[in-house]
């Protein structure tokens, strides 16, 4: 359970750095580009700084090529999820669309943490994916790195 909640801790720590990185590359790239081109450069250099982020600090795993493949899924899930919270909220609920972004990206964290969770965490042999040599993940060399 400790572990779950310093878990929980570092994802939110990482989640500010990302849209720290995110904005700060966006407002980098903007002068240069057309907005959505930056938008979405900044985007994907964001996202690979969280998968690194997340495997490597959030979730002291290793990354790999699968893992990498399978990590936009957790920003496809977060902007799903958010979404429908928007209309939910402004739609039904008449939360003023101001504020709803704000509630229904507070309410994706848990979605996004969980997702991200199956997709970086090894469900192997042990706690933390024995290797061949009964190695745990944290010894042995990156296989993405």
């Amino acid at each position: 359970m400790r572990d779950q909640l310093g878990q929980i801790i570092r994802f939110g720590v990482v989640g500010g750095i990302n849209t720290g990185t995110f904005f700060g590359c966006y407002l980098l790239l903007h002068p240069w580009m057309p907005y959505f081109a930056a938008y979405t450069l900044a985007f994907l250099l964001s996202m690979v700084g969280s998968f690194f982020l997340n495997t490597y600090f959030t979730y002291r795993t290793r990354p790999t090529w699968k893992k990498f493949a399978l990590f936009p899924l957790t920003n496809v899930t977060n902007y799903v999820v958010q979404s429908a919270g928007l209309y939910a909220l402004v739609t039904w609920a008449g939360t003023d669309d101001r504020i709803a972004p704000l509630v229904a990206a507070v309410v994706a964290i848990p979605f996004t943490y969980v997702i991200s969770r199956r997709i970086l965490v090894s469900r192997g042999p042990g706690p933390r994916d024995a290797g061949p040599e009964g190695e745990t993940e944290e010894r042995q060399p990156s296989r993405l790195a």
